[in-house]
C-alpha cells in the first residue's frame, strides 16, 4: 500500500508534464533565436553558462526546500497564461526581447504548477538569475554604449597623461603622439559590464554575508567593469606609443577577455575581503543582552532585591 503513493503523485504530474512539452514546442523558435545570439554575439556568449549556474544555485539552496510541502497547484496556470500572452504580444509587435522575456516569465508558472508556493520560494533566485541569459533591449543597449564609450575614452586619456604619455582625446578618438586609437562601440566595455554584472550577482546570491555587503557587490560591478575596460584601452595606447607591431597590438586587443576578467575578479576579491573586515556581524547572545536582563531570563546575573 505505501508504494502506491509515489505512483499517485506521478499521475498527478502527468498533465503538468504534458503542458511543459507543449510550452517547449511553443517557445522552440525563441530558444533557437537565443542560441543564435549567444553564438554570434560575444557580448552575450555567457548565456550558455547562465542556466548551468541557475541549476547549481538550486542545488546550493537544497537545504531550504521542504519536500513534504510540495503540492501541485492550479495557480500556476494563470502565470503560464500571462507568459504565453507576452509571447503573443512580442510576436505581434515584432519585438524579440519581449518574446525572450516571456520564456522566463512562464517558468514561475511551471514551478508553481509542479510544486506550489514552496517550490517557488525555493527556486525564485534561480529563476531571476535566468534573466541574465537574455540580451539587453536594443534601446537600452544603445543608450548604455554612448556613455560607456565616453567614460572609457576620457578616463583612459587621463591615465595615459598621468603616466606621462602625450595623449589627447577628440571625441571617442585618442591621439597618442600622432597615432590614433578609435574607442569604437565594441570597445565601450558593455560586453564586460554585462558579463561581470551577472557574475557579481551570482557571487551575491551564493554569499552568506549581510544584505548590505551583497548589494554592494552587485552595485560595484559597474565601476569594476569600467576600470577593467580603461586598463585595456590604456594598455593598447601604451603599446601603440612604444611602437609595438600592429599585429601584436590587435591580438592583445582581441584577447582582452583573457586579462580583463581576471583583473575584474581580482578587484572583486579585494572588495569582498575589504567588506569582510569593514562589516563585522555580531551574534547577540539573548541571555547576556540587556533585553534578557529586563525580562529576567535565568542565567543572566540580576540584582536580588531584599528588604
Amino acid at each position: 500500500m505505501p508504494a502506491a503513493t509515489p505512483q499517485f503523485e506521478i499521475r498527478k504530474l502527468l498533465p503538468v508534464i504534458a503542458l511543459i512539452g507543449l510550452l517547449a514546442i511553443a517557445f522552440g523558435p525563441v530558444l533557437w533565436d537565443l542560441f543564435g545570439i549567444w553564438e554570434s554575439n560575444p557580448q552575450y556568449s555567457h548565456g550558455y553558462l547562465v542556466p548551468v549556474f541557475a541549476v547549481g544555485l538550486l542545488w546550493l539552496r537544497r537545504d531550504s526546500l521542504r519536500v513534504e510541502r510540495l503540492r501541485p497547484s492550479l495557480w500556476g496556470l494563470p502565470l503560464i497564461a500571462a507568459g504565453l500572452l507576452l509571447r503573443h504580444v512580442g510576436g505581434y509587435v515584432h519585438i524579440g526581447w519581449i518574446e525572450q522575456f516571456s520564456l522566463v516569465a512562464c517558468l514561475p508558472g511551471i514551478v508553481v504548477a509542479i510544486g506550489g508556493a514552496e517550490a517557488l520560494r525555493w527556486s525564485w533566485p534561480s529563476l531571476a538569475f535566468l534573466l541574465f541569459m537574455l540580451p539587453l533591449p536594443y534601446r537600452l543597449e544603445v543608450a548604455l554604449q554612448g556613455p560607456l564609450q565616453r567614460i572609457g575614452t576620457v578616463a583612459s586619456t587621463f591615465v595615459m597623461q598621468t603616466v606621462g604619455l602625450p595623449a589627447i582625446a577628440t571625441g571617442n578618438v585618442i591621439d597618442v603622439n600622432g597615432r590614433r586609437i578609435n574607442v569604437a562601440e565594441a570597445c565601450s566595455g558593455l560586453s564586460m559590464l554585462t558579463i561581470f554584472f551577472a557574475l557579481s550577482t551570482a557571487v551575491a546570491m551564493v554569499s552568506r554575508r549581510s544584505l548590505l555587503e551583497r548589494l554592494t557587490v552587485v552595485v560595484s560591478a559597474l565601476p569594476i567593469a569600467i576600470i577593467a575596460n580603461v586598463f585595456r584601452i590604456t594598455l593598447i595606447g601604451s603599446l601603440t606609443f612604444l611602437g609595438y607591431d600592429a599585429g601584436l597590438v590587435d591580438a592583445i586587443h582581441n584577447w582582452a577577455a583573457l586579462y580583463m576578467m581576471p583583473l575584474a575578479l581580482g578587484l572583486l576579491w579585494l572588495e569582498c575581503s575589504f567588506l569582510s573586515r569593514l562589516i563585522v556581524e555580531e551574534e547577540v547572545d539573548p541571555v547576556r543582552s540587556p533585553l534578557a536582563s529586563l525580562a529576567g531570563i535565568s542565567g543572566y546575573p540580576t540584582l536580588d532585591r531584599k528588604n
